[in-house]
């Protein structure tokens, strides 16, 4: 994947932090967070244990990357986002809840991917809800792209996974022909996958299925 990428997936609205927010930003970003550095990382060293990692891409306010990382202690789980009140959020929680399994990189992911993360270093990932970018204009701004797959599928072990979950069917259709049409992954499903008993519902997906809306899940496994 080329070095240079003007077009990215995020637009920095940081919208409101609330005090709470910006005091974990302020005070708990140097323990539980990762500076973004052009090194290559150890994550074994990071996490000062040999366990299985997970990279969740895209977090909101943290409330999923919190619950999936309290249910399975044995794993351990970076996640990557960009937003500062999300940020604050999760920081926050992962103080709240005592956890030492989760680890924040406040950075863009595709950067992340390219110069912290070595090959074959990922158990699985997890991109939930990504921005649709519904207007046709913007579709080249979404992040599952055939060159991001790429670049994200050798990062994972053979047998490991990529999984994303979205509400919106038309990136569904175009997230499972990007994902169908990348050579290193295999899809466990035939087309669409039950939802994974570790992806909770988040208060969102459970309004908007109340009101008839769809949620698609895509799980791939590398080769």
């Amino acid at each position: 994947m080329s070095e240079h990428r003007p077009i990215r997936s995020f637009v920095l609205r940081q919208g409101r932090v609330s005090n709470a927010q910006r005091r974990a930003h302020e005070t708990l970003l140097p323990l539980y967070g990762i500076p973004f550095a052009d090194d290559l990382l150890d994550l074994d060293k990071v996490f000062g244990r040999s366990a299985p990692k997970f990279l969740e891409i895209g977090f909101g306010m943290g409330e999923t990357t919190v619950a999936i990382a309290q249910a399975h202690p044995q794993n351990d789980y970076l996640a990557i986002d960009v937003h500062t009140p999300g940020v604050g959020s999760l920081l926050k929680q992962i103080e709240e809840s005592g956890l030492s399994n989760l680890r924040i990189i406040q950075h863009d992911a595709v950067e992340v991917l390219q110069r912290m993360l070595p090959p074959e270093c990922l158990d699985g990932a997890h991109i939930f809800f990504p921005d649709p970018w519904p207007k046709a204009r913007h579709h080249k701004r979404r992040l599952i792209q055939p060159q991001f797959i790429a670049l994200l599928s050798k990062r994972l072990k053979h047998g490991g996974y990529v999984h994303v979950a979205t509400d919106w069917e038309e990136y569904a259709q175009q997230i499972l022909q990007v994902l169908g049409n990348e050579p290193q992954l295999a899809n466990t499903a035939a087309d669409y996958a039950p939802c994974p008993a570790y992806r909770p519902s988040t208060k969102f997906e459970q309004r908007g299925l109340k009101l008839g809306h769809g949620v698609w899940d895509l799980v791939f496994r590398r080769k």
